[in-house]
């Protein structure tokens, strides 16, 4: 598993931005929990091609729930997904990055493992290893937030990492504006409130296929997130995290 991510990143970084893992998996002999990781990592690959072997999910015990997890969280980060696709086809900048690859000069990032930069929003730390993963992970300069818990810290240095069998560890950049598939199919933002004094940007892909940018930041005590050059709030709904 840990040589096909590192083709995914070299391939952005190459400028083929649409790529992921193979759908053969990590292997006919690999236990299901191995298989369950190989599905958590392909939910945040801009090509998600998932697989389960010939006899699919119900060959292997204990993998159907991991892979619908797995799933979900796909289909909620599919408009996040297009933007950064749109913005690749633009920019030539890939959605999956090397963690150093905002600040280059912070040399101890090269020796950050397996993590990866998933557009500016995310920091994915992949579980390659059956009955464990990394127990920590350097950030990269900024505040940063555990998605799973809300938990703050502060990047250029090393934070802990919790490891659970149902999701891989992923921590989300303070002011990022994600948007995310809602329950009833419209898009949602998901807002990871900015730091004091600073702000946040993300992008969505319109039904025109234009590519808008959005800008966050605190306004009279509260998060604001509008659309860049208009001034007016997004529409939709708006989840702020990692307030209070």
């Amino acid at each position: 598993m840990r040589a096909a991510l590192a083709r995914v990143t070299a391939l952005g970084v190459c400028g083929a931005a649409p790529a992921g893992a193979g759908s053969d998996g990590p292997g006919e002999r690999a236990p299901a929990a191995v298989w369950a990781r190989w599905w958590q990592r392909g939910a945040y690959l801009p090509v998600f091609r998932a697989g389960a072997g010939p006899d699919g999910c119900g060959a292997r015990p204990g993998l159907a729930e991991p892979a619908r997890v797995a799933l979900a969280e796909r289909r909620r980060l599919l408009p996040y997904h297009a933007a950064l696709g749109a913005s690749a086809g633009l920019t030539g900048v890939p959605a999956v990055r090397p963690v150093w690859w905002d600040t280059p000069e912070d040399r101890e990032l090269r020796e950050g493992g397996d993590a990866f930069l998933l557009g500016d929003a995310f920091l994915v730390v992949p579980v390659l290893e059956p009955g464990g993963g990394p127990s920590a992970v350097r950030l990269p300069a900024g505040r940063w937030y555990d998605t799973a818990t809300g938990r703050a810290y502060q990047g250029g240095a090393a934070v802990p990492v919790e490891v659970a069998a149902d999701r891989l560890p992923v921590f989300a950049r303070a002011g990022a504006v994600v948007p995310v598939r809602g329950a009833d199919g419209e898009v949602e933002w998901e807002v990871w409130a900015p730091a004091p004094g600073r702000g946040g940007a993300g992008m969505v892909v319109r039904e025109s296929g234009v590519l808008e940018r959005m800008v966050s930041r605190w306004e009279e005590g509260r998060v604001v997130v509008r659309e860049e050059g208009r001034g007016e709030e997004v529409r939709g709904t708006a989840r702020v995290r990692g307030v209070g």
